[in-house]
């Protein structure tokens, strides 16, 4: 019987590595395709609009002070020499930035119509657009307290309910 279910185990387990390999081998063709020049500008303008890169500013000044951190524990007499030859090699690595955000606009291009990211930067640039973008941080956090509240609600709720029926029925 154990084994019967280590064999279903393993083949529920080679069934879904098959399924991701699938989905991963068609997701690179997605990417593969041309997108003329028009649709990537579309797709830089809707990522502008909704400041779809803006969370990768960080990235470089994050790994710098990551590195800076590392060095200068092992060597605190060096200090300055460090702070200045880590502020040099992210100055350096700063291009890479362009290639990143072709390969975003690309992800959009693949994802979206020119159209549509027309209609997504456009709507992102109104007035609405730009509100929303600014209240979201703020709606999210807001939703998140009431589904808590609302979520121990229910627990509480559920578990007093459960327990009068088990009562009630001579199971308690």
């Amino acid at each position: 019987m154990k084994s019967v279910i280590a064999i279903k185990r393993k083949m529920k387990t080679g069934i879904a590595t098959l399924a991701i390999c699938l989905m991963a081998a068609g997701s690179g063709s997605l990417y593969a395709q041309e997108i003329s020049a028009d649709h990537i500008k579309s797709a830089r303008a809707a990522m502008e609009a909704t400041g779809a890169t803006d969370r990768l500013d960080g990235i470089l000044p994050e790994v710098a002070t990551f590195v800076k951190a590392g060095l200068i524990a092992n060597r605190p007499d060096i200090e300055s020499e460090i702070n200045d030859i880590v502020n040099q090699v992210a100055i350096s690595l700063a291009p890479r930035r362009g290639p990143l955000e072709n390969e975003v606009a690309t992800i959009y291009g693949n994802r979206f119509t020119k159209e549509e990211l027309e209609s997504i930067q456009a709507f992102f640039s109104s007035e609405t657009g730009i509100k929303f973008l600014t209240q979201t941080p703020t709606l999210f956090r807001e939703v998140d307290e009431v589904s808590r509240v609302w979520r121990e609600g229910i627990v509480r709720d559920m578990g007093a309910q459960v327990q009068e029926k088990l009562k009630e029925a001579g199971l308690q």
